[in-house]
């Protein structure tokens, strides 16, 4: 296992401030009103563009503004309420975390596997090619130095908008049997579910798979199902991969290597997780409440049991702490920045060779 190194100097200095604001302010680090009356929203959006797409759509651009509206509701769930509840993070109830997180469940994605390629693989490894599964898009991109370099790289700033799109297509289809059937993900071992677990993965899909399919093919014919199918989840694809995208994969951070003969980082795990990351867009509310707080990616990483909604308070108090200690802090002050940074980074990446390392920020 990636080990990093014991300092732990900036983590417990910034731990201390935020429990501090916490208490000092009387709130619980999980969901408020606020959280719960979004999540009643998200779903009941999700319900409305279903209904409106599958019973009330009479034409061609009815149908599509249906599919886009349900597209954008499913990735607004994806991204507040599965997102904080497989964290651990809606509730100190594991029953309503266990229940929330099952949305995910109802998108088509195992909620049981996303906790280790995400919470473990993704979570803990951030950045480092080989253990972070998210940022392993091989063999159609190359998002980090020392990935292999292919000569049809030199143009994925250009295609690599269009590929995010079939995210979906390989979640339903290939992602989690191929995970399930050999049990890791990158680096990452897992048991392999049983019991309650296995009956929910299961029940999940036949569920995804009624809602998706069966259900609009009674009122239908297969062809438009599968254009509707396919536009919905294309956009779905879009707007999951490019917000992860953006606080990962830009010009402004860490790839991190490891050093040759030894399975250890140099720098401790939270100044990793800073480094290797980047938010977005903090000033913009809309967009905050829609990505459910994944602009503020850097707290969320620092603190993934904290219910996003907090998100913009604790930044000012992290960034304080990074100012002090000399830890870099990235924060892209627009979408538009952010999205030219990650376009210029898929450029230079494709550009590259595979001798093309970049030094790891200290």
């Amino acid at each position: 296992m990636v080990k990093f190194a014991a300092n732990r100097q900036f983590h417990d200095e910034v731990d201390r401030r935020v429990l501090a604001y916490f208490e000092s302010a009387g709130r619980s680090q999980k969901a408020d009103t606020a959280m719960v009356v979004k999540t009643g929203v998200l779903l009941a959006w999700l319900v409305l563009s279903y209904v409106l797409l599958v019973f009330v759509a009479q034409s061609w651009w009815q149908g599509l503004l249906g599919s886009l509206s349900l597209a954008m509701a499913m990735a607004g769930v994806g991204f507040s309420v599965q997102h904080d509840a497989n964290h651990g993070a809606y509730s100190k109830s594991s029953a309503v975390n266990r229940g929330m997180g099952l949305t995910l469940d109802l998108l088509g994605a195992s909620s049981y596997l996303w906790r280790f390629k995400h919470n473990v693989a993704h979570h803990t490894f951030t950045n480092v090619a080989g253990a972070d599964d998210d940022i392993n898009l091989a063999p159609f991109a190359r998002v980090a130095p020392s990935q292999r370099h292919r000569m049809f790289h030199r143009a994925q700033h250009f295609y690599l908008w269009a590929l995010y799109g079939f995210l979906m297509f390989k979640w339903h289809l290939v992602y989690d049997f191929q995970n399930l059937a050999r049990g890791w993900v990158a680096r990452s071992k897992f048991p392999r579910p049983k019991g309650w677990s296995l009956v929910e993965l299961v029940a999940g899909k036949l569920f995804f798979v009624g809602w998706a399919v069966a259900l609009p093919l009674v009122f239908h014919a297969w062809w438009v199902v599968l254009v509707f199918y396919a536009v919905t989840s294309f956009v779905l694809g879009v707007l999951l991969s490019v917000v992860f995208q953006l606080a990962h994969c830009v010009e402004e951070t860490d790839f991190p290597q490891l050093p040759s003969g030894t399975e250890r980082l140099p720098v401790a795990w939270a100044v990793h997780q800073v480094q290797t990351t980047a938010d977005f867009a903090p000033r913009n509310r809309l967009l905050t409440w829609y990505v459910g707080g994944l602009n503020f990616q850097i707290e969320h990483h620092l603190f993934p049991r904290m219910c996003h909604v907090h998100y913009p308070k604790v930044a000012a108090i992290v960034q304080t702490v990074c100012r002090e200690l000399g830890v870099r802090y990235t924060s892209h002050a627009t979408l538009g920045q952010a999205l030219a940074s990650h376009g210029r980074w898929l450029r230079r990446m494709g550009r590259a060779g595979d001798s093309t390392l970049l030094p790891i920020a200290a």
